[in-house]
């Protein structure tokens, strides 16, 4: 029988594995892509044990050592860590996929090196899924980053090497001048980085001093996006798009959000929070994120755009979670963490499959879905989700946030979640609406549909993802559940 920390050890290892393989086999194609859906499926598999593991109320952990005094290195499986992971794992093999039809599709350059950064980039998300104390945590945070430049500089244009420019600056920027001395402020003040329930920071920390760490890390955690560390993120959309697919909608921004719900829970804790005068004040710019992100996005024409700007909307929601600090807040987020990867990779992968097969922009798109309508129909259930309307999964975690917030009296960060629900109804359910609707005036003229059999592949996987969003209509409440067995309890700032 598997250890639990061997288990660890693989899902580290795989991704690394599916790098050297990549590497190995570049010369050929085909091998090189099986190599590379077979390594993302045992990674998939591998966490999913781990899941049930954690589950079962098992606490897995591998601790390496101590490269500084008092600084340990090492990995410990919670609830909410085991579902970063097993998110992260399952929608990677599941974008593999789509990224083999897309990178094929639309004849991408340097196939090889896009899928070699994405098994190290894959290897930095599990870390810091997994990591035991924030200072584990930073180096796969920066791990992730320096690992998905690449990916987002791709194209090699004048576009691309912009966007990975201030993709590049901004974060590690973010994380050596904010997150860093958040991080060693923690370990001077309470002695430890460990991950503990409740956090570590109470009874050692005056409000204030507490306010200051607290800014540093929200801000100096680029990857959520809040306001106004968010410009990278619409123009990382230089990126392919199956980049944006998985690690601008999964795993580099939720890495970010992640971050917050962890620090909260597990550094500063609900007592920590509520004494904060900070929180109060990032809660109600997290409500203007949510709401300014939405308005945007309802004026994009690019699709990518728009996804990109709901995007920065959607992260707000799950920093606010972080920032309500209860116990319901955080399994709340958690869940959105979840649903909101499922339906937001559906629409960016939705988006990807129409670049390559027609090229076309939102206004273009009326009648197109009689040429696609699988495609289009799952978009229609990714959208349906994102706002948070039945039955899709994305209704509970939005259910959550809100009756949490005006639980705890924070009724700007409730009004704001609701008002952004509603646009996210206006910017993204017409997308499928148009396409599914027949052409006003003169009869249909069918596009010209490019690399139809690689777009077909495409369309398999996000069609995948779009039944999970629907899935996860009926599991929202084993997920919130399991989370909620961090043991915060349900108080929070009021």
């Amino acid at each position: 029988m598997i250890e639990p920390s061997q288990l660890i050890m693989a899902a580290l290892g795989l991704p690394l594995l599916a790098a050297l393989a990549t590497h190995i086999l570049g010369k050929m194609p085909d091998a090189r892509d099986v190599m590379t859906l077979v390594f993302a499926s045992l990674l998939a598999f591998t966490c999913w044990q781990i899941y049930q593991n954690v589950s079962a109320g098992g606490s897995p952990e591998w601790i390496i050592g101590e490269p500084l005094p008092g600084l340990e290195l090492g990995f410990r499986l919670e609830p909410l860590g085991a579902l970063f992971a097993v998110m992260a794992a399952g929608l990677w093999a599941i974008n593999s996929v789509f990224a083999i039809g897309y990178m094929r599709g639309a004849n991408e350059r340097e196939q090889t090196r896009f899928y070699i950064c994405f098994g190290i980039a894959l290897f930095g998300a599990m870390g810091v899924a997994m990591a035991a104390n924030f200072f584990t945590l930073f180096i796969f945070y920066e791990i992730l980053t320096l690992s998905t430049y690449p990916l987002v500089a791709h194209k090699g244009d004048a576009a691309a090497k912009k966007g990975g420019r201030i993709y590049l600056i901004t974060l590690v920027g973010a994380s050596i001048c904010l997150l860093l001395p958040g991080l060693i402020g923690v370990f001077a003040f309470s002695g430890t980085t460990d991950f503990i329930p409740g956090g570590v920071l109470a009874g050692k920390v005056d409000p204030i001093t507490a306010s200051v760490l607290l800014v540093l890390i929200v801000f100096g955690t680029g990857k959520a996006a809040l306001m106004p560390i968010h410009f990278w993120l619409p123009r990382a959309m230089v990126a392919p798009t199956p980049v944006s697919a998985l690690l601008h909608a999964v795993a580099v921004v939720k890495a970010g959000v992640f971050t917050l719900l962890k620090v909260s829970a597990f550094t500063f804790g609900p007592e920590v929070m509520q004494s904060a005068p900070a929180t109060q004040y990032l809660l109600w710019l997290a409500a203007f994120s949510v709401v300014a992100a939405s308005l945007v996005a309802l004026r994009k024409d690019e699709l990518k755009a728009r996804l990109a700007w709901s995007t920065v909307g959607q992260l707000a929601y799950i920093t606010s979670a972080a920032l309500l600090a209860s116990g319901t807040a955080i399994a709340g987020g958690g869940v959105h963490m979840l649903t909101h990867a499922y339906g937001k990779i559906t629409l960016f992968m939705c988006a990807g499959a129409i670049y390559v097969a027609t090229g076309y922009k939102y206004s273009q798109l009326r009648g197109l879905g009689r040429q696609m309508p699988i495609l289009f129909l799952a978009l229609l259930a990714a959208a349906l989700s994102v706002t948070g309307l039945p039955p899709f999964g994305g209704m509970w975690s939005k259910y959550m946030l809100i009756t949490s917030a005006f639980e705890l009296g924070q009724h700007v960060t409730a009004w704001a979640l609701i008002a952004s629900s509603l646009l996210s109804a206006a910017y993204l359910v017409p997308i499928a609406i148009i396409a599914l609707m027949p052409p006003a005036g003169a009869p249909y003229q069918p596009a010209e549909i490019r690399a139809e059999p690689m777009v077909r592949l495409a369309v398999t996987a996000l069609t995948v993802t779009a039944i999970g969003s629907f899935l996860l209509f009926f599991l929202a409440d084993p997920v919130a559940a399991r989370l909620s067995a961090i043991g915060l309890p349900a108080g929070g700032v009021e």
